[in-house]
């Protein structure tokens, strides 16, 4: 009982930091932009792991040769896709037009495999509800849809108004969890200094009352304490009780 549970550790920090490096060295990529091949070969790649962990009835090296082999064999595809744009179509497929005009292109959609239902379902997810505003609708390698609508439906931007904009810029982290970040300070040429004495504006004594804290785009400091004293918290729950 102990030698099978001390196999079975040992294989799992091997499967790990296997899966970890594998995913490191392959990119990152989040779970919505992936394709149906991609999803599929990442659960089977996470499947020989758990094997190459718990199972002892076979030997740990032929798990993990599996494991490298579809690792290996992913990269590869990876690498020709970037290379060769007519293989990355055979291998990737291409975006699709769905619906042109306001009028549903059914040949398209069924090569898709989707129904119209689940193609208005889509629409209404972009916060359309009346294909007749629809220019383009596009169904892209990783099955979202892309909907361009006609230019009378679009919403009118601030150069639409010709009302003069300015980049808002980025908000900068400088404290979290009661730690300063001092390169990030130095990014936006303040030190622990103005820090503090933001800070103290604040009425907060010392950083480590502070759970997160923001230099806004407009120079302003966003704190928020870890006692925030809210008061009566908001409940969206519909039944007492913490489950």
């Amino acid at each position: 009982m102990i030698d099978e549970t001390i196999v079975v550790i040992v294989r799992v920090v091997i499967s790990f930091f296997t899966l970890l490096i594998f995913t490191r060295l392959l990119g990152k990529q989040e779970v919505g932009q992936l394709t149906f091949f991609d999803y599929i070969n990442g659960i089977t790649i996470g499947s020989i792991a758990a094997t190459l962990a718990t199972d002892l009835s076979a030997r740990a090296w032929t798990h993990w040769v599996g494991l490298v082999g579809y690792a290996l064999l992913t990269g590869l595809l990876q690498y020709i896709t970037i290379k060769n744009r007519y293989l990355g179509k055979v291998l990737d497929g291409e975006p699709t037009v769905v619906i042109e005009d306001g009028k549903i292109l059914e040949k398209n959609l069924n090569q898709m495999r989707v129904k119209i239902g689940e193609l208005m379902t889509l629409l209404r997810a972009q916060k359309v509800f009346d294909i007749t505003q629809v220019e383009y609708a596009i169904f892209e390698i990783n099955g979202e849809l892309s909907v361009k609508q006609k230019a009378e439906y679009l919403p009118v931007t601030r150069k639409d108004l010709q009302i003069p904009s300015a980049s808002s810029g980025l908000a900068t982290e400088v404290i979290q969890d009661g730690i300063v970040i001092e390169q990030n300070l130095q990014q936006r040429k303040k030190d622990k200094a103005w820090l503090r004495q933001q800070l103290q504006a604040n009425g907060i004594e010392k950083e480590k009352q502070v759970a997160y804290a923001l230099i806004l785009p407009n120079g302003k400091l966003y704190v928020d304490k870890f006692d925030d004293q809210i008061g009566k918290e908001a409940d969206m729950s519909d039944y007492e009780g913490p489950y």
